[in-house]
């Protein structure tokens, strides 16, 4: 695959998932949280599923191991993921987004204590704390202020992260061989069904949705485009580059997210979500030194 091609399709994947943290911010003017979040998956897993189907090769779980790793998957990198709705009724776009950054560095975390064989090092731990001091001088926590909406909604972004974080070092714990595009589709699927139960138990209804046009077309841009389509790109450069570099779009994404905001929804940028944004990357980049310094030197 050629390079030019290969960067392309890694800024397009960062221009559609940052793009997603503005447009969760329009759609829940229209859209309850948690039944958003559901529609989204409604969507993309019936578009993902088709297009296994019709690929050759495993579409649907067959194993015990298959199984299991499908319900992990769904509740806490699909269903969990819900979060990050919920938290944006109280947050910004961006800031969202540089919080979610936060996500490869827990995962990492997560791993030294459920992965045998994951090993940290003094520098690997100051780089999880350096993501998690990023985090605090975004939100700005303190007595007076804990319970203050921002403040919640940017702890319930931490948690969906953590929540996905999790999903993903449950995976790795798993046998299972289900290809990944029908394993996200039937991940999907799960989680789906998860988030729609739960948005009834939290007394939401259809009837709350206002069809109005801005409505349907963030829905469509995220559950088609930033959701189904981003996906298989995701999976193409994963197949082609290895996760690190393809992970490396984790840090694009927040910064698309934040112009966007700025430049359409107004949001501001401060000296503090800089700051956080960039010691969340410094956090990556201490944990990951060794793998990155290998990277370059292939270059």
């Amino acid at each position: 695959m050629s390079r030019y091609r290969s960067l392309a399709l890694f800024v397009g994947l960062g221009v559609l998932w940052g793009g997603t943290f503005p447009a969760v911010e329009v759609g829940l003017e229209y859209i309850p949280p948690v039944l958003f979040a559901a529609a989204r998956y409604d969507v993309a897993a019936v578009l993902l599923l088709a297009f296994a189907v019709v690929r050759p090769g495993r579409w649907r779980p067959e194993s015990r191991a298959d199984v299991i790793a499908v319900l992990a998957s769904g509740t806490f990198l699909i269903a969990g993921n819900s979060l990050l709705f919920v938290g944006q009724q109280y947050t910004t776009g961006g800031v969202a987004a540089i919080i979610y950054s936060l996500i490869p560095i827990l995962t990492t975390g997560l791993a030294w204590g459920l992965l045998p064989g994951e090993r940290h090092t003094p520098i690997g731990f100051v780089g999880v704390l350096a993501g998690f001091v990023g985090v605090a001088v975004i939100a700005q926590p303190s007595p007076s202020n804990l319970l203050a909406p921002g403040i919640v909604g940017k702890g319930l972004v931490v948690l969906a992260a953590i929540s996905v974080a999790l999903g993903s070092v449950l995976i790795r714990r798993s046998p299972s061989t289900l290809p990944d595009v029908p394993f996200v589709a039937w991940s999907m699927v799960v989680g789906s069904v998860i988030l729609h139960a739960f948005s009834l138990a939290t007394g939401e209804t259809p009837s709350d949705v206002q069809l109005a046009l801005p409505a349907i077309l963030v829905l469509t841009y995220i559950g088609i485009f930033a959701t189904a389509i981003a996906f298989l790109i995701y999976f193409h450069l994963l197949g082609a580059y290895g996760a690190l570099e393809t992970n490396l779009v984790s840090y694009l994404v927040p910064v698309v997210a934040t112009v966007v905001g700025w430049a359409y929804l107004d949001e501001p940028v401060t000296q503090w979500t800089v700051a956080g944004f960039g010691l969340i990357l410094l956090g990556f980049v201490l944990l990951k030194r060794r793998a990155l310094r290998a990277e370059l030197a292939r270059l």
